[in-house]
């Protein structure tokens, strides 16, 4: 298992999100930004449907 992120790098996977976002909307944004599919796949799990914030999306992460 590959490691996952800190928060600076998480950030880097989800430059230009517009928050609040759709977690569909998110996981085709941190692809494009060359997310680690460990990173794709924690979001893809979520059973959050919307993130209001990146502390939100590095909670869903693990981070």
């Amino acid at each position: 298992m590959a490691d996952l992120p800190n928060a600076i790098e998480l950030q880097k996977y989800l430059g230009g999100v517009d928050y609040p976002v759709g977690r569909n909307e998110l996981i085709g944004i941190a692809e494009d930004n060359g997310a680690p599919e460990e990173v794709l796949e924690r979001l893809r799990a979520s059973d959050v449907d919307r993130f209001d914030s990146p502390t939100e999306v590095s909670s869903a992460v693990g981070g």
